[in-house]
């Protein structure tokens, strides 16, 4: 039985009495460089400044005697000469089950002044994902409450998916949607590099007491150090894995994958990496697959995750949204000509792909659901031949049927904010749209549970 002493005894056992020191040599733009400590890349540095200013940095890169880092806060108050106290530790946080209804900041600490987080358990923030061939095959459904995914994109428990949109389509509304909806155990909500504002908008607009209740928050704020951008994604990741390993089914909602890329850039660009494509460094395009397999079902728990990625003028070819894309297993767009018809949520079925679809739905279901695809893609082909009159009722029946369906699949499609959408109906609703019977087996496709425990 732990004794009020054991969590100090425990800190003692981790003090190393021998402490490695440097000193700054040259501060410039984002790097700080200091001659000494003895030090490994990723490792927690205390900057001391003679004026009495205590800065947490980690080392980002080493040159001969010369130890590069970033702080984790602004770097005003430092100076030449100022000491370097290295750790002997990279970043860990601490973990348990009191995280649920928590903000973090990147460095897995409190940020909602409820007080700080103890835990004797610790998870490193810098992990491997599973290993391949000890994962678990996708093939359970799991619940989104969104209509639009759960009946045209059905995902499955332990899928990855991309959000790909623009700037002001609907990606955060989506995603505080998907989360107060999910049937999944926990929550773990990433808003890496967003505005400010938006942290209590999505606690108390998307996400609402209850959904708080169950879910983790991880917020670097775009005002934050590149760092703590880079940081707070691997943060959010270590608290999922964590909730994973006690066999949770975790959803982790990561906004946005493009901030974390820039950070990366930015901090590449600083230690000295040469730019590759449209200026992102090598290391990017290196670390971005080990970010994104971390996620995904694993011998114990799952972590299903959704990640939005803002493409420049919509262009979904830009170096991160093509190099997500080629990871993840399916991509959701969302389009500005729906979202200006005021459709929303604004995806574009056509354009957006579940690739797990097929292993996690029923083979009616996935009838149904190619029916309505092609009467879409029909619809979307003779769009402009129908607005504009030069298309006669009687000359094609596939394009007459498509015509009689349109009205009735978007307001399937549509959907409020404050709804949510039993899987149940959807695929009932869906059944009756292609004009086919779904079986009942397939009406109660095996679900997460939400009582998993160690």
């Amino acid at each position: 039985m732990e004794t009020i002493l054991d969590k100090y005894l425990k800190t003692a056992d981790n003090v190393d009495p021998i402490k490695c020191v440097g000193r700054i040599s040259k501060v410039q733009g984002l790097l700080i460089e200091s001659i000494g400590p003895s030090a490994i890349i990723g490792e927690m540095c205390r900057i001391e400044s003679a004026n009495g200013i205590y800065l947490q940095a980690e080392v980002v890169g080493l040159c001969a005697e010369t130890v590069q880092l970033m702080a984790y806060s602004e770097t005003s108050g430092i100076r030449v000469g100022d000491r370097v106290v290295a750790s002997g530790a990279c970043l860990d946080i601490a973990v348990s089950d009191k995280l649920l209804g928590r903000v973090l900041d990147a460095r897995g600490r409190a940020a909602d002044d409820k007080g700080e987080i103890e835990s004797g358990t610790r998870y490193p923030v810098m992990a491997n994902p599973p290993d391949p061939l000890k994962r678990t095959r996708v093939t359970q459904r799991i619940a989104t409450g969104v209509r639009a995914i759960d009946s045209m994109l059905a995902v499955g428990r332990g899928q990855r998916i991309g959000i790909f949109a623009g700037s002001g389509v609907g990606k955060s509304t989506l995603l505080g949607m998907i989360a107060r909806n999910t049937n999944a155990d926990v929550n773990v909500v990433a808003l890496i590099g967003e505005r400010g504002r938006e942290v209590n908008d999505f606690i108390e607009k998307d996400l609402g007491e209850e959904g708080l209740k169950r879910s983790v928050l991880v917020v670097t704020p775009s005002n934050s150090p590149p760092l703590s951008r880079l940081r707070g994604a691997y943060t959010a990741t270590a608290v999922a894995e964590y909730f994973r390993d006690k066999g949770k089914n975790v959803m982790l909602l990561f906004d946005s994958i493009t901030r974390f890329a820039r950070a990366m850039r930015e901090i590449g660009l600083a230690t000295g990496e040469p730019p590759a494509t449209r200026g992102y460094p090598p290391s990017m395009f290196d670390q971005m697959p080990k970010l994104l397999e971390r996620s995904g079902a694993a011998e114990k728990g799952s972590i299903t995750s959704f990640y939005t990625i803002l493409v420049d003028g919509d262009d979904m070819d830009e170096p991160v949204a093509d190099t997500v894309r080629g990871i993840l297993d399916g991509h959701i767009v969302l389009s500005r000509k729906l979202a200006q018809h005021y459709h929303y949520p604004a995806i574009d079925v056509l354009r957006s792909v579940s690739r797990l679809e097929k292993d996690v739905s029923g083979q009616v279901t996935q009838e149904a659901v190619g029916i309505i695809r092609r009467l879409m893609a029909i619809y979307d082909e003779n769009e402009k031949l129908i607005n504009v009159g030069a298309y006669h009722t009687g000359t094609n029946a596939a394009i007459d049927n498509a015509i009689a369906k349109h009205e009735s699949i978007e307001n399937f499609l549509i959907q409020s904010i404050g709804e949510k959408a039993a899987l149940r109906d959807t695929l009932l609703k869906l059944g009756e749209l292609a004009g086919v019977t779904i079986p009942e087996e397939e009406l109660l496709p095996e679900t997460v549970s939400t009582d998993t425990e160690e």
